[in-house]
């Protein structure tokens, strides 16, 4: 399950919920392709149960050109590492894994 919402400060949260593999994947890199560049975005990935490293992949790209307005959320260290494999960079500031949303 996806949903798209506002956050607190206008940015638009896409919460992910469930698994995550291809066919997810898909259906969030259309809606990041219907999504301005210059919106801040933030991806939540915090109730995502089980997330496939293949669906990861398909949507690096994507997410990579979203730049400096976009924020991950709930990835675990292993998702965060994957990322960065398929060339996605994010600064500290700009990626919040399990371990820091957890406190």
């Amino acid at each position: 399950m996806m949903d798209v919402t506002r956050g607190a400060r206008g940015e638009l949260v896409i919460r992910i919920a469930g698994t995550f593999d291809g066919m997810a994947a898909s259906r969030l890199a259309g809606w990041l392709g219907e999504i301005s560049s210059d919106d801040e975005l933030v991806v939540d990935f915090s109730q995502v149960r089980d997330c496939h490293d293949l669906g990861l992949a398909a949507v690096a790209c994507d997410l990579a050109q979203r730049g400096p307005h976009l924020q991950l959320r709930g990835l675990t260290r292993h998702q965060q590492r994957m990322l960065r494999y398929f060339g996605l960079d994010l600064e500290p500031g700009e990626l919040q894994g399990e371990e820091e949303a957890l406190g």
